[in-house]
């Protein structure tokens, strides 16, 4: 029964060392890492990107395929993980299957060879020079030991033999290497089961202490984060984005924690959650709800958002100003009164029609009209565009800048926690080192045999490396050149 026992345990720990194994579980990762980075992961571009692979008709069924695999999520699939952990096994047991003989191999003592053995090697080079043993085997000495070599010496009847090695632990990389992928993979694992992706969408001057997974979860967070404001910058005379910032604040038991302007790729992180600046859109998306002042071009919402604007008389100073869809105001010592009477986020001028319209509704080239009421004189309205400076002088030379309609965008964050991040980096950081080892490092054995001969020595070097060969060779010859220079200097004296 026991001899039973032994013999299945043995062929399971042979099945988890199989490098076969190693081979089909790499492939079936590969597989479907790449399905799960080319498919879209949001549904609607998901059903799309299939349609023009496979058409219309299938790609529907294709889809809800995917979504039954978790191909939609597959990072966190169960059966993704199972594969990471089937390897994670046949790389533990195929190190452990092979350890106990390469540290055999490390800890085992060299020996010096016979004369046949030696010959026998990947590298060998014979030579006869005139001089004394005794000078030959010290000056083998000093170049051994000026190339990090600590030899050890054995005597036979009139012949010495030098033999050293270094770089034995150099057979450990590849299992520094196969550390490096185990961190890598229960960092991964870390990260999926303790992490979290998701959204968060806020408008301008709101805060929020939850985030929302993209299954609809909600996540508190255990601080508020506030938006102060979002701002899109658009290449010149286009409406192509260049590029979108938002200041965000963490607050934390009612304190102001942490201020940072964020972009695309300086994201905010506290508490090891990253805020990544994703996308951007109207607050009106966010509150369909809302009621509405009255307007020719956009929505106005009843009590969101607050149009911001600079007002200078000619020959003044500057005042900054607050105001909501109708209200009033004044050029500082001038009787003129402006009242906001209109609102588009994209105004343009139709040219077949002349007639203005707007044509989207983001803020992409948002203006406002205001009645301007003289005394004297005719009133009159006018548009005032943000992106125009032209737009805000008045006749007299007084201004009225249309500085933003603060509160009606929201910045769109994605938000991130990772706390298998760092054992990711410590991973690499492994993995770099068990590359360099295992790679531009090798195990280097030299023997070096000399027979006293009449008025001179034979010299027989031989070494093997557990690679880069050719440069082991090298460094035999500059040995054996070097020394050979020495004893000859030496004998000159």
């Amino acid at each position: 029964m026991k001899e039973q026992e032994s013999g299945l345990l043995q062929k399971v720990w042979n099945f988890c060392a199989s490098i076969k194994l190693a081979i089909v579980v790499l492939l079936l990762l590969a597989i479907t890492s790449i399905v799960g980075t080319v498919l879209p992961q949001e549904d609607a571009k998901a059903i799309q990107f299939l349609a023009k692979i496979v058409g219309d008709n299938t790609a529907p069924t294709l889809y809800n395929i995917f979504v039954t695999l978790d191909f939609m999520d597959m990072y966190h699939a169960w059966w993704f993980k199972l594969l990471l952990i089937i390897f994670c096994i046949n790389l533990i047991v195929c190190s452990l299957d092979k350890l106990p003989r390469v540290w055999h191999i490390i800890q085992t003592p060299l020996h010096p060879l016979e004369e046949h053995v030696i010959k026998n090697l990947q590298i060998k080079k014979e030579l006869k020079i005139k001089a004394d043993i005794q000078a030959a085997k010290d000056e083998f000495l000093n170049t051994l030991k000026s190339r990090k070599y600590q030899p050890l010496e054995a005597t036979e009847g009139d012949s010495v033999q030098l033999y050293s090695q270094k770089g034995r632990y150099t057979r450990l990389g590849v299992y520094i290497v196969h550390l490096s992928i185990l961190l890598i993979f229960i960092g991964a694992l870390v990260g999926s089961q303790f992490g979290f992706d998701g959204y968060l969408n806020l408008p301008e001057g709101s805060s929020s202490g939850a985030v929302y997974t993209f299954d609809g979860e909600t996540i508190p967070l255990d601080f508020q984060v506030r938006c102060n404001w979002y701002n899109t910058t658009y290449y010149k005379g286009s409406y192509r984005p260049q590029e979108f910032q938002s200041e965000l604040v963490v607050i934390e038991d009612g304190k102001e924690i942490l201020t940072k302007s964020i972009e695309v790729n300086d994201p905010l992180t506290y508490k090891g959650i990253t805020f990544y600046q994703a996308n951007y859109g109207s607050a009106l998306q966010m509150y369909p709800n809302l009621s509405y002042y009255p307007s020719s071009f956009g929505k106005i919402p009843v009590g969101l958002g607050a149009f911001i604007l600079i007002v200078t008389p000619e020959g003044g100073q500057p005042q900054g100003i607050r105001l909501q869809f109708g209200e009033s105001f004044q050029i500082p010592g001038t009787g003129i009164k402006g009242t906001i009477a209109d609102f588009s986020p994209a105004l343009s001028r139709d040219p077949r029609t002349d007639m203005l319209y707007t044509f989207d509704d983001q803020m992409m080239e948002p203006a406002i009209a205001i009645k301007i009421e003289e005394p004297g004189k005719a009133p009159y309205t006018g548009w005032f565009l943000k992106r125009h400076p032209e737009t805000w002088i008045l006749p007299g030379g007084h201004s009225i800048e249309f500085v933003e309609y603060w509160g009606m965008e929201y910045t769109g964050l994605q938000v991130s926690k990772d706390p298998g991040v760092w054992i990711i980096y410590l991973a690499c950081i492994i993995m770099s080192l068990g590359l360099y080892v295992t790679f531009f490092m090798s195990n280097k054995k030299i023997w070096v045999r000399l027979v006293n001969e009449k008025n001179s020595v034979s010299i027989l070097i031989g070494g093997s490396a557990t690679k880069n060969r050719l440069s082991f060779e090298q460094e035999i010859e500059s040995i054996l050149s070097k020394t050979s220079e020495a004893i000859e200097a030496r004998s000159r004296k």
